[in-house]
Order: structure tokens, then sequence, then C-alpha cells
């Protein structure tokens, strides 16, 4: 079968498109024919072979997400049957062969029902973003309906789906993007308010929108850029939820204190079982319901991968970034 192996860490020419050996589902294990897979940062992280939560063992094929049709069970598999449609939702150091490939075999755990009226595509924007999102909300951020949640950077893959499941959950929802299409995204995933990124300037603009209370919940995917600035514009005993970072800041502890906030921190592969099994039963509640639709920004198709992977260093694009297999 044809596959994404990475037999060199490093970046994206490291990943090569080739046939490799087809794989067959052991015993609690589920093999799914594959028809997309999202492209998630962690990806590219641990393609450099420096990421702290995962160093794979060489040679490996990328992907933690991705969607298709059962192909066959082992032994002891009851939670999917031959021929469902499904979505894969697996995590590092997990038992899966990898989702950039036309085929994949993974622990049972990690294979959920896809409704039918989602696509094959926006089952492959599930996993890393849909859990991270209602990991940020409701387990961090512990969110409570009408809150006023800002999400600094709200068009990407888990920001349109934060948006989303806090418009479900009955909160005031304002969303930052730094582009028209972006904007577009963001407006159409439910945003109460889109506006610009906010900086030191702009504070007071953004604290108009919210009678001068500042948001109750600060969403952040660029921390070392952004969080004093989040800081000053907090509601007193808010809570800023860190999500993305990509460097160093340095901040004037006075700020937390004057509010009396808390920064928080997450990362999905922290989350112990019983939250992750959680945000996975709550996850496809609201794909049922149809109040979470992931929104997809572009596809490539699998050949094309070390593109993709450029555009997320590279921080081009809106939506969630998602490969197409044939």
């Amino acid at each position: 079968m044809k596959a994404i192996q990475v037999t060199q860490f490093g970046g994206p020419e490291k990943l090569v498109f080739t046939d490799v050996e087809d794989v067959v589902a052991g015993k609690r294990e589920v093999c799914v024919r594959l028809f997309a897979a999202g492209i998630n940062p962690s990806d590219t992280y641990t393609l450099s072979g420096t990421y702290s939560f995962c160093t794979p063992q060489l040679p490996y094929t990328p992907g933690l997400d991705g969607a298709g049709i059962v192909e066959s069970i082992g032994e002891k598999v009851t939670n999917v049957r031959i021929g469902d449609r499904v979505f894969i939702a697996s995590l590092m150091r997990s038992n899966s062969t990898g989702t950039f490939a036309q085929k994949i075999v993974c622990d049972a755990t990690l294979v959920h029902p896809l409704p039918d009226h989602v696509s094959f595509e926006q089952g492959a924007a599930l996993g890393v973003p849909a859990l991270t999102a209602y990991r940020v909300l409701f387990q961090r951020a512990c969110l409570k309906p009408g809150q006023t949640v800002f999400i600094h950077g709200a068009s990407g893959g888990v920001g349109l789906q934060v948006v989303q499941m806090a418009k479900s959950h009955g909160a005031k929802v304002i969303g930052t993007a730094s582009k028209p299409e972006g904007k577009k995204m963001v407006q159409q995933a439910g945003a109460d308010f889109v506006i610009d990124h906010v900086t030191e300037e702009t504070i007071d603009d953004v604290l108009a929108l919210m009678d001068e209370k500042g948001p109750d919940v600060i969403i952040e995917f660029l921390a070392n850029k952004n969080l004093e600035t989040d800081l000053k514009l907090i509601a007193p005993f808010g809570k800023i939820v860190i999500v993305g970072n990509r460097g160093s800041i340095e901040i004037n502890p006075r700020f937390a204190m004057e509010k009396e906030c808390d920064i928080l921190a997450t990362a999905l592969w922290n989350a112990p079982k019983e939250e992750y099994e959680q945000s996975i039963q709550g996850v496809i509640a609201m794909l049922t319901s149809g109040t979470l639709r992931p929104i997809i920004g572009e596809t490539l198709p699998l050949q094309k991968v070390s593109q993709g992977f450029e555009q997320l260093e590279k921080g081009i694009g809106n939506g969630k970034l998602v490969l197409k297999i044939n």
C-alpha cells in the first residue's frame, strides 16, 4: 500500500511517499481504509525528532487523525463493524500505524462512528483539534453558559472548533484573525464578533465590545507574543488558557495579581484516561447533533504532504488542513 514514510528526522523533505507493507488487524485492533487525514502542528514537531512528548522509532508513518471505512476487525472488537464510516482520534504512544497512508491499523478504542452528514474530510479534522478544543473549554477553563470567551487566533483548525463549542454552550464569543478569509471562517463558525489580533494599542477598543469588563476566558494560541496583552485584557478572576507557544516572553506578574486571574495551559497528551474518554463522548455528541461542524481550509493529495508541513510551519492558511487519500 502507499504511505508516507519517515526514515530520518528533519524537515518536510524527510516525508517520502512510497510503498510500504500492507497492515493487518490483530486482536482488539481495527483496519480502516482511509480517505482523509488531518495534519496537526504536533506532526511537524514530531518529524523534527526533538518533540518532548514523542520521539517515534524510525521508520514511521506520521498522522494521528483520519477518517474512512472499516475494512477488517480483529478478535474481541465490538464497537465497530466492517463497512462502518469512522474517524480515528489517536494519541501519541498509542498503538497506531499512522494515518498518512491508504490504510491504518490501530487500537479499537481509537476508532469512533462518523455520522452520515459528516464528510471524511471533516472527520479527519476531528481528533487532536476537537479533543483539544473540548479540553481547553470544559476541562481547563471550566466554561459556564453566559460567560464571554476571547479566542486570540480563532481561524485555525482548533480555534474554529473552540468557537463552535463555546457558542453551543451559551457563551458570547469574540475571535481574532489577521486576514479577510480567516475572519470569514471565524464568522461562519458563529462568533459574535470577529476582529483583528489585539495589540497594546487596541485593548480599549476590544473592551468596548464587552462593556469594559473584559472576557472571562481567553484562549491563547501564541503566548510568547500575546500573554501580557491577555493579562491586561482579561476580566478580574478570569482564566487564560495557553494552547500554543513558540518562544519566550517577559511579563510583569503584577498584571496577574491585579486581576487575580489564572494562567493555565494545556497539552492534550497530558489528559488522564477518564478525561480523554469524556472529551471523546462530548465531541461525538456535538458532532451528532450538528453543533460541531469542522471547517476545512485546504485539502492536498497525500503525495503533497510536505507542502502542507511547510504551510503549517510558516503559519499560512486558515481552517483545517487535510490530506485526501485515493
